[in-house]
């Protein structure tokens, strides 16, 4: 019987209660084995944004995902220089686990822009699955992504959630202005913030 591994890539900055939702999620709607956080530490579609040092972001994410066992911090993009792009690092995956089904999970917000992917093609064919959360605002149609990737929508499965929007720039925001954005991060990610003092 083939493993199922679920690759989460991100640049978890901060990680939030919305990413453990929807990898929760996940690992129980595709009968995970593995989910693997892939911690980017320079995404080539972010080269224009400040991101929080790796030092920083990595671990936050430790400490979010320490109490699931079957949570783990993959380091395919950590440890070889950049740019990294997704199909590059599930390549790298597939090697390393040949007979493992990869479920590749988005946001709503990725899915709309997938077709701006570099070798998204490639990265469809390369994947058995993709989970896709949803936000109430995400309005993209699949027949408008799927005439730019076609066979894409045969691969798509929603993932259902209790989930109210967060977003980690969202958090930023509100940490900077000194708003509440306690309750939608983990208490160890939010004493992390705090004690170093981060998005201020």
């Amino acid at each position: 019987m083939s493993k199922h591994i679920g690759f989460f890539g991100g640049t978890f900055d901060p990680p939030h209660i919305g990413h453990l939702i929807l990898a929760g999620e996940a690992a129980f709607q595709f009968n995970l084995q593995r989910l693997l956080w892939v911690l980017t530490p320079d995404p080539p579609h972010k080269q224009e944004n400040l991101i929080t040092p790796l030092e920083h972001r990595l671990p936050m994410l430790e400490s979010m995902i320490a109490h699931t066992p079957i949570f783990e911090i993959s380091r395919l993009e950590i440890d070889r220089p950049g740019p990294h792009y997704t199909f590059d690092t599930v390549q790298l995956l597939k090697q390393e686990e040949p007979d493992a089904e990869i479920v590749l999970l988005i946001g709503g917000d990725s899915l709309a822009d997938l077709s701006t992917w570099r070798f998204a093609p490639e990265l469809i064919t390369a994947v058995s699955k993709i989970g896709v959360m949803r936000r109430p605002s995400d309005f993209t149609t699949l027949a408008e992504i799927e005439s730019k990737l076609p066979g894409l929508t045969k691969k798509i499965q929603f993932i259902d959630a209790l989930l109210q929007p967060v977003s980690s720039s969202e958090l930023r925001r509100r940490i900077k202005a000194g708003e509440m954005a306690r309750y939608y991060l983990p208490p160890e990610v939010y004493e992390y913030i705090e004690k170093n003092n981060l998005y201020r």
